[in-house]
């Protein structure tokens, strides 16, 4: 009889064993709504499911916190708002708490972190376009959010997310809610969920898995890798970088964002230690692949992106501070030539020529072959520290064309006027203008100025009461507004001349007017 007791106790032990081992660790990091956590708390047996929140109010480094206390998943629930970015945030402004997703690939890559994802089988991705399929100029690095969470979550047989918009939190819970109601839950199995693609079928829900099994991915989380890994020095991830530069067909625009990012992180002692500057050296004598970013930087169409590349070339010993300014240049002067020197290509270019760096190459711009309108021409000569050309875009602010209007006001924005007899003119000229949208910009490019002159103020006083557009009369309100002019009679002045906007609803001249009351 003993032998019947002794094996019911050893099958309950075993039975208690295996309960205990079935249990589940849901992980969540609420970021932003925790309406989806609080529908999976109340619906998934206690008894079988733990809840672990890895967000730690007000804390910085609390994923790091989370690894410290070797917590494990075997589901991943984040909430908060995405769109492709980089960052998961909430959409409540007092709130700070937000995960960036360079946390999150380095606490799946270093070796500080070992446990928490290792033993994953799902994660839930509640955030707009957390599993976009197209690299969307918010995705990080080029490529597009699916393809990085697959590599963060490399061994994680179903990750659900969201191709396009996603279900705000309380929506999200009532459909949770509605799959638990069709049947048993399938919450940690590691198999995808037909069930719970058709309830949220009409949310653009996707999903996908990781990498494990495709040996190139693999091989390229490997490399990625190495610029996450806390065990590496900032001279190991230097010699990685490099490394994803090279070879006939390495694309440097893939790995900008993390050479740039890494290079930002280091302290001068970092860059000056030995073992740093030995790397940067054998780097500098790579002459093939600083050829290779170099063409790749003067073939990229995007400004700002050959900029960025220019500058990692720079840094990284391939070129010399005059051949990164000649480059500039060359950039500046083939916009020209292809009639692409818009707003934001005037801004550029002036950021670029700050405290005179690109007068030198002023006679090469000049002589080089120009499509572009006669303002645009002058406002990039002019961003480059020409003074001829500061006084042609200056005109160019009162002309007719209103993109020439535009293009002077991306110059100004950079180089304001100060003295007191060109501001006169610029001020009369703009109060002759005879474009309503014309002239609206351009008061609006006065008023950045923050315009003290009383005889300017008083100009376009008189400007405003024969102006024949309300948008007009609402930019000089905004230069008033600007410059704190407090004349006793202003208020009266607006009062009778004001235009009535057919809206009707309170405007920049209300506001004006609200601030002058009561001055004698």
């Amino acid at each position: 009889m003993w032998w019947r007791v002794l094996f019911l106790s050893s099958i309950a032990i075993l039975g208690a064993g295996m309960a205990h081992a079935e249990r589940k660790t849901v992980c969540t990091i609420t970021v932003n709504s925790d309406d989806e956590k609080q529908a999976m708390r109340k619906r998934l047996p206690p008894g079988q499911y733990d809840f672990v929140e890895l967000l730690e109010k007000g804390r910085e480094r609390w994923l790091h916190s989370a690894c410290e206390r070797h917590v494990q998943c075997d589901v991943l629930v984040i909430s908060g708002h995405f769109n492709a970015g980089d960052t998961f945030y909430s959409d409540k402004v007092e709130n700070g708490d937000h995960l960036k997703v360079d946390e999150l690939e380095r606490a799946s890559c270093s070796n500080s972190c070992p446990g928490m994802f290792s033993r994953l089988k799902e994660v839930y991705l509640f955030g707009c376009e957390s599993l976009n399929p197209e690299a969307t100029r918010n995705a990080t690095h080029g490529e597009s959010a699916r393809e990085r969470m697959r590599r963060i979550f490399w061994s994680v047989p179903a990750i659900y997310g969201f191709s396009s918009s996603a279900p705000v939190g309380p929506t999200a819970a009532m459909l949770l809610n509605k799959y638990f109601d069709s049947g048993p839950s399938e919450i940690g199995t590691g198999r995808v969920s037909q069930r719970l693609l058709r309830t949220f079928s009409r949310n653009h829900i996707t999903h996908t898995s990781g990498i494990r099994g495709d040996p190139a991915q693999m091989a390229y989380r490997t490399q990625t890798c190495q610029l996450f890994d806390d065990r590496l020095t900032p001279s190991r991830k230097l010699a990685a970088i490099h490394e994803m530069m090279r070879g006939e067909h390495a694309d440097a625009r893939a790995v900008l964002d993390r050479v740039e990012k890494l290079l930002a992180s280091l302290t001068d002692a970092e860059r000056a230690s030995p073992e740093f500057e030995s790397t940067l050296a054998a780097i500098s004598r790579d002459h093939a692949t600083g050829a290779r970013v170099l063409a790749t930087a003067r073939t990229t169409r995007e400004p700002a992106m050959r900029v960025r590349l220019v500058s990692l070339a720079s840094t990284l010993g391939w070129i010399s501070e005059d051949e990164r300014r000649a480059e500039h240049a060359r950039m500046i002067a083939e916009l020209l030539g292809r009639n692409a020197m818009g707003f934001a290509e005037v801004d550029l270019a002036c950021k670029l020529g700050e405290g005179g760096a690109l007068e030198a190459e002023i006679p090469a711009v000049a002589a080089a072959p120009s499509r572009a309108s006669a303002a645009s021409r002058a406002a990039a000569l002019a961003c480059m520290g020409s003074a001829p050309a500061h006084a042609e875009v200056i005109r160019a602010l009162w002309g007719a064309d209103s993109r020439d209007v535009q293009v002077a006001q991306a110059y100004l924005r950079n180089r304001p006027v100060t003295d007191p007899v060109e501001l006169r003119a610029m001020a009369e000229g703009v109060t002759r203008m005879s474009s309503p949208d014309a002239q609206v910009r351009a008061v609006e490019t006065l008023a950045r100025m923050r315009i003290a002159d009383r005889e300017i103020l008083d100009e376009l006083g008189r400007a405003f009461a024969e102006a024949k557009s309300v948008g007009v009369q609402r930019a000089i309100a905004e230069v008033f507004i600007r410059s704190d002019y407090r004349k006793p009679e202003l208020a009266e002045m607006l009062r009778r001349n004001r235009l009535r906007a057919p809206e009707g609803r309170p405007d920049l001249i209300d506001t004006l007017i609200h601030r002058l009351q009561g001055i004698s």
